[in-house]
């Protein structure tokens, strides 16, 4: 039933009934890859509701580069266990890349929590701009 968040449930249960097996893990991982993508991509302060929801514009982190790293990784792992619930013991580390050196990349490794700690595992680019892609 936690597969999916609120909003996603109730469009799915207009269109057609929640099917058992791939069919919900697929929908499952699409919709934390989402809220992922959605998270780490909002900045902080920019949430009325709840101020530290988001990372920090990590543009800021990037001019003392690579001494922030490890607060890049922190931060992000932070956003994740306080927004994502259905994931569990996330660590976040650093991917150098040597032939692009303008991008930053860091692996996320976690358990879903709805699928019996199963592990996943996400890769994500922070490009120039500061914006966030996350892929499976």
């Amino acid at each position: 039933m936690h597969e999916e968040r609120l909003l996603e449930r109730i469009r799915s249960a207009k269109c057609e009934p929640l099917r058992r097996g791939g069919d919900n893990q697929r929908r499952c991982m699409d919709s934390v890859l989402s809220h992922l993508q959605r998270i780490l991509n909002t900045r902080q302060g920019n949430v009325p509701i709840a101020a530290d929801y988001g990372v920090p514009d990590f543009l800021d982190f990037l001019q003392s580069y690579p001494e922030s790293v490890s607060a890049i990784e922190r931060n992000i792992r932070n956003a994740i266990d306080r927004y994502e619930p259905r994931l569990s013991g996330t660590s976040v580390s650093y991917v150098p890349d040597e032939e692009d050196t303008l991008t930053l990349r860091f692996q996320i490794v976690a358990s879903l929590t709805i699928e019996g700690g199963r592990k996943i595992f996400f890769e994500t680019v922070v490009d120039t701009d500061g914006r966030i892609h996350i892929h499976r």
